[in-house]
């Protein structure tokens, strides 16, 4: 379960961030995740909630956005969203050939503090 690290990196960075700008709780910490980043959302919220106790985020929430998977088809420039976790071809020519513009993000958009 990778998911673990990951929520202790998260809760190591929100933590070191709060602590410098002077703030002694973090209440709630937003982040984003891509679907095809790999991650499984509830297993994140199950491992940070884990490792919070005896952390200034005992108390916090992780709420998480979740990001559609996003391409671009290099053959007929169709910009596409999909619902599913993988893209196998574009869904308008069928194309194999694309890029993959969003989906795979892990990012820490804010927290609320005190």
């Amino acid at each position: 379960m990778h998911e673990l690290s990951i929520a202790q990196n998260l809760l190591d960075i929100v933590s070191e961030q709060c602590l410098k700008k002077g703030f002694t709780e973090i209440e709630s910490v937003n982040i984003r995740i891509g679907k095809a980043s790999g991650i499984m959302p509830d297993a994140l919220i199950f491992a940070f909630n884990a490792i919070k106790t005896d952390t200034i985020a005992s108390k916090a929430t992780l709420d998480i956005l979740e990001v559609p998977v996003s391409g671009l088809c290099s053959d007929c420039k169709l910009e596409f969203i999909v619902e599913e976790e993988y893209i196998l071809s574009c869904p308008l020519c069928d194309s194999s050939s694309f890029v993959i513009t969003s989906g795979r993000e892990l990012d820490i958009i804010d927290m609320e503090v005190s």
